[in-house]
């Protein structure tokens, strides 16, 4: 199912100087915070490959595992879904469709709507993307025991709690400068 892409002739496996990110002295105060960057931003690049060999981009597989999960979607409940914007949702959904992964119909109950839904040849996709995923988890935690595994989960989804709840709250006026 691969995609023939430009990219597909390069070489984008990630390199060691790609990995090796210094950390500048104005992230000192926050190595959390700059591990979380590196780590995402490498996490991003190795999915990124991994995507790539069954043509699909990164987020696309995320799009597709939602209509799976859930059935045909209307463009802007995906944009919910996902937290996305109009716009890139809009370009995800159009590059799914010209590889024949979705397809819009009418939604029955509202005519200025349409529905997004899988194909029948996303469903075969759907196996490759569990399989990158469970590549991607293999590998971002090797040597890991399974309690480690989960005390990272757990460390993770507490870091997210606490920028879901920062998030919400209301943004204090900064000082002129």
């Amino acid at each position: 199912m691969a995609e023939s892409t430009p990219e597909a002739g390069r070489s984008s496996g990630v390199t060691a100087q790609q990995a090796a990110v210094p950390v500048p002295g104005a992230a000192g105060s926050g190595p959390i915070s700059h591990a979380i960057f590196r780590l995402a931003r490498l996490h991003r690049m190795y999915a990124g490959q991994l995507l790539r060999r069954i043509g699909l981009h990164p987020g696309q597989e995320l799009v597709m595992m939602h209509l799976w999960e859930l059935g045909a979607q209307r463009q802007i409940d995906l944009v919910r879904l996902m937290d996305s914007d109009a716009a890139t949702m809009t370009r995800t959904v159009r590059r799914l469709e010209q590889a024949g992964f979705v397809r819009r119909r009418p939604s029955p109950t509202d005519k200025r709507a349409s529905l997004i839904e899988p194909t029948a040849a996303s469903h075969a996709l759907r196996r490759e993307v569990e399989q990158v995923w469970s590549q991607l988890e293999d590998i971002s935690t090797a040597g890991l025991s399974d309690g480690e595994r989960a005390d990272a989960l757990a460390a993770l989804e507490r870091l997210e709690h606490n920028l879901v709840q920062a998030a919400a709250q209301p943004e204090e006026p900064r000082a002129e400068r």
